[in-house]
């Protein structure tokens, strides 16, 4: 009996609990081969088994990196990962076009053709075929020796903007406007250099001036409590960030902070509005400096490609960009449009990020982007 209570509870609990059908010797004695199994119906709700699967995805996706990227090559191998997506167009691509031919005026007009549609620009990828008219033109070449020769010429286009970001400290606190399309990474960037700067025993100070994006608002905290930094949130959603970034630049001086970098919106789907409220950032922290602010940078996903050409066009309209800020290169990026902007603009590229952490937003070098972006060590 005690047999069949135990059965009984495995099967419904309440319906076969009553005293009355105990009795019953019949069919209780026939279902108990019925009844086992049931017993293997807790193995559904027992599903352990079936994350466990997940944690062993990412290790598939997270030891490239880590493994081909040796203590001393760490940062380049991360970078020449991140950039994969664009070396396997172009390498893919023009050796193929010039695998062992004659670099003959058709030979040419294809590399600039196959140049262009790797986002390289047209002003940069008719500069490039030059450089090889004037070196190369009539003569055969191998596959490493296309590479190398185009990693050359574009190094030679990016080595003058691979300037870093200098903070003055004349000018503290060095105020540093931050601008770019919502999605980009501004509020991640600033949040990176603050812990950057704050390494090198700078003080820091964030301010929240994106105020219509309450997430912005709390991420940028989350991240000067990590790091830090004094934080000048706004009043309430919506406040006027004109003001805020008055008061924290009043506040950041009175206080002997080294550098003070601004978040802004970045909603360009108003145009007008956005150019009003940068406009009037900066008049009014210019009553605090008139020379403020002293960089405006420029924070650009590497994954939106010529897009982010059209980006800088319209923010040079509302502000003086100073210099950009290039992240996204995560291996989807199209990362030969920095080449382009290089080409077409001339301002400076301080930084590149290919992650999500403080470390994997770097100073911009000119020779490692173009050998990395051609796949080379």
């Amino acid at each position: 009996m005690a047999l069949r209570d135990f059965f009984g509870r495995l099967r419904g609990g309440g319906a076969t609990q009553p005293a009355p059908e105990i009795p019953i010797p019949g069919p209780p004695e026939a279902p108990p081969p019925a009844p086992e199994a049931p017993p293997a119906e807790p193995l559904p709700e027992t599903p352990p088994p079936a994350p466990e699967p997940l944690p062993e995805a990412p290790p598939a996706e997270i030891p490239p990196p880590s493994a081909e990227a040796p203590a001393k090559a760490g940062w380049f191998a991360r970078l020449k990962a991140g950039l994969s997506r664009s070396t396997a167009k172009l390498t893919e691509s023009v050796v193929s076009l010039l695998h062992k031919r004659r670099l003959d005026e058709e030979a040419l007009e294809e590399l600039e053709e196959t140049l262009i549609t790797a986002d390289l620009g047209v002003a940069a990828s008719r500069r490039i075929v030059e450089g090889f008219r004037r070196t190369r033109f009539g003569k055969e070449v191998t596959d490493e020796e296309v590479k190398a020769a185009l990693a050359d010429e574009i190094a030679t286009i990016l080595e003058p903007v691979a300037q870093p970001l200098v903070i003055e400290a004349a000018r503290a606190p060095h105020l540093v406007l931050v601008v770019g399309v919502n999605g980009t990474g501004k509020t991640t960037t600033i949040a990176k250099l603050g812990r950057h700067y704050g390494e090198q025993g700078l003080k820091v100070g964030f301010v929240a001036g994106d105020t219509f994006r309450a997430a912005a608002v709390e991420q940028l905290q989350v991240w000067a409590g990590r790091t830090e930094a004094r934080f000048f949130a706004p009043s309430k959603p919506g406040a006027d960030a004109a003001g805020l970034a008055f008061d924290a630049f009043t506040a950041a001086r009175a206080d002997g902070l080294d550098v003070l970098l601004v978040d802004t919106a970045g909603r360009l789907h108003n145009k007008s509005a956005l150019m009003e409220e940068l406009r009037k950032i900066i008049r009014v922290i210019r009553r605090v400096d008139e020379t403020a602010p002293h960089s405006v940078l420029l924070v650009l996903d590497a994954t939106t490609g010529q897009n982010a050409v059209q980006q800088v066009k319209v923010f040079k309209e509302m502000v003086d960009v100073t210099g950009l800020a290039v992240t996204k290169l995560d291996g989807s990026a199209k990362g030969g449009v920095v080449v382009a902007l290089a080409q077409e603009f001339g301002l400076p590229v301080h930084v590149v990020g290919v992650g999500e952490k403080a470390e994997d937003l770097r100073p911009f070098a000119a020779k490692d982007y173009a050998r990395g972006l051609m796949g080379l060590d």
